[in-house]
């Protein structure tokens, strides 16, 4: 599928708006892509388990693990489930509340200049091809409107927040995902 990007939003995709978001500053350029994982109750796929805990609507008694981050104020821009089905939370000119006390390039808070992606998952499992293939996708229609992202500036939530976050895990294929993103924007090696 080809996505496009219309006023912040991705044509085509589900779409939950989060209240956990607000405005980028004036001055911030959007030039950096954060992946990420999540898996609600962990390593439990599948429910509307994101959903409400992005929306806010997390019910802290359904289950142990909840009370430990139902009070949390979290979003994404976009979730990728493990059929490969994306969800957009959070428009892009948007700052969404996914990355936390992070660093790249020496800049700090990076929620202010990033767009994040959920990946349906645990840092320790591995993920679909149903995912990747999405993920590429959405990768090159964000890449393609705001072109200050490319290859060297799309990262994991651990390199931006080391020792404090694991994911996406040494679970997640970068270099299946990188040759699938060259294939798709023609900078695969020819053989």
């Amino acid at each position: 599928m080809e996505y496009q990007v219309q006023s912040g939003w991705l044509r085509g995709v589900r779409r939950v708006p989060s209240p956990h978001c607000n405005s980028r500053p004036d001055d911030a350029e959007v030039d950096l892509l954060v992946i990420h994982s999540i898996s609600l109750p962990p390593g439990e796929y599948g429910g509307s388990y994101i959903d409400e805990f992005f929306l806010g609507h997390l019910d802290i008694d359904a289950h142990p693990y909840f009370s430990e981050i139902g009070t949390l104020r979290v979003s994404a821009h976009l979730l990728i489930n493990r059929d490969g089905l994306v969800t957009q939370y959070v428009p892009f000119d948007g700052r969404a509340w996914h990355a936390g006390q992070s660093t790249f390039c020496g800049r700090e808070n990076c929620n202010d200049f990033s767009i994040g992606i959920e990946l349906e998952g645990l840092e320790t499992d591995t993920f679909t091809e149903a995912q990747y293939r999405s993920l590429a996708e959405v990768s090159v229609a964000i890449m393609k409107a705001y072109p200050a992202i490319d290859k060297t500036r799309i990262t994991g939530h651990s390199d931006i927040a080391p020792g404090r976050k694991l994911d996406p895990g040494p679970g997640f294929d970068w270099t299946r995902y990188f040759l699938r993103l060259d294939q798709l924007t023609g900078d695969a090696p020819s053989e």
